[in-house]
């Protein structure tokens, strides 16, 4: 620094500083406030979807795998259920126009299964119904089907049902011509039974269309025709 001749004088111009004594300027240091990069959230949001999805394709062909092993072992085949037999024991007239019937039923439940029986549950239901109006009303038996057994199951209906005009001249026509058609609806639940082990329950639903003869109390019915649809539910 350049003097005014004095060399005593202090300079014009004095650096202050903290720097240990130095009169060099301290280094520039600032505090940068560090702040979670939006690259790397995006990255970790990335590789969490990344194993979700992987975990999900894993988990849905385990199961496909499984149900593959399963139906290519057991060979699992739903049962079949025919009307073997009708029979009338009672379609009486009431006092108040309405009409009593009673009706036995004989269902053949065939289980085709190798390795697989059904545990028929006790809180079935059947219903026979003649153009749109329910006659009567009834349940299967709770009873075990074992593999490869055809058996026949015995059902008793009764009901009382209104009779109006409508019906008895539909009737009358019907029993004219020896064609009296009746849908026979059965909802029964059942479980799937694989050796001991009792598997998740199914609801099966059968609905029989069946053209008999006659509706005569005690005398023989012919079935003329029969047809089936089934589906089947899980709960």
């Amino acid at each position: 620094m350049e003097s005014d001749g004095n060399p005593y004088a202090p300079p014009k111009y004095v650096m202050l500083t903290h720097n240990n004594g130095s009169l060099r300027p301290p280094p520039y240091r600032r505090n940068v406030p560090r702040y979670p990069s939006k690259r790397s959230s995006r990255s970790c949001c990335f590789k969490f979807m990344c194993c979700c999805y992987c975990f999900l394709l894993f988990f849905t062909l385990l199961l496909l795998s499984l149900t593959y092993l399963f139906y290519a072992k057991y060979k699992p085949q739903i049962p079949s259920y025919n009307v073997d037999s009708f029979s009338v024991k009672a379609f009486n007239m009431q006092p108040d126009m309405s009409l009593f019937t009673e009706f036995a039923v004989a269902v053949k439940a065939v289980n085709p299964n190798e390795h697989i029986g059904f545990t028929y549950g006790k809180d079935s239901e059947i219903v026979i119904s003649y153009t749109g109006s329910n006659l009567c009303y009834g349940k299967l038996p709770a009873f075990h089907q074992p593999r490869k057994n055809t058996t026949i199951i015995n059902i008793s209906l009764a009901g009382t049902s209104p009779f109006g005009s409508g019906l008895q001249a539909a009737l009358m026509e019907n029993r004219h011509t020896g064609r009296i058609p009746l849908l026979v609806s059965v909802y029964a639940p059942v479980n799937v039974v694989l050796g001991d082990l009792k598997l998740r329950r199914l609801n099966v639903y059968v609905n029989c269309s069946l053209v008999i003869d006659n509706l005569s109390p005690n005398k023989k019915v012919r079935i003329l025709s029969t047809k089936y649809d089934y589906s089947v539910g899980v709960v």
